[in-house]
């Protein structure tokens, strides 16, 4: 069956993850779903991430953060889909929840933070925010 959204699939795996108190989350692995996965490490949002080469294509195994038995992570939300693709210049990178979340964005240097884009000034389509 053919996916026509797998980042999304992935937000939703970790959201449903959370909200059964699991410790870890398996994902059928790509090279965007590890960049997002490196940037929520980086940020502080999940424990660690590796990829098993189990199969040809490998899945990405997320270990969840948990702080006194409540998830770090609280919510994610896919932003640019493939039905409607959403795209910022760098003066107009959105905070979010006042800039204690996070916007991961897509930019032609790769994935990262919409603070990391902001201050390389760069822009670029927003893939999710997290907080």
């Amino acid at each position: 069956m053919n996916m026509t959204d797998p980042i999304a699939d992935m937000l939703t795996r970790v959201r449903n993850a959370i909200m059964a108190r699991h410790t870890r989350v398996m994902i059928p692995a790509s090279n965007m779903k590890i960049a997002i996965a490196r940037i929520l490490k980086e940020e502080g949002y999940i424990k660690d991430y590796d990829v098993v080469k189990d199969t040809p294509q490998g899945t990405i195994r997320i270990t969840l953060r948990y702080v006194d038995k409540r998830p770090v992570l609280s919510q994610l939300k896919r932003v640019s889909k493939p039905g409607l693709r959403v795209y910022t210049r760098r003066d107009s990178i959105p905070r979010v929840r006042g800039g204690l979340g996070t916007a991961i964005l897509s930019t032609p240097q790769g994935l990262m933070t919409g603070r990391k884009a902001y201050q390389l000034g760069l822009g670029g389509e927003v893939v999710c925010y997290v907080w």
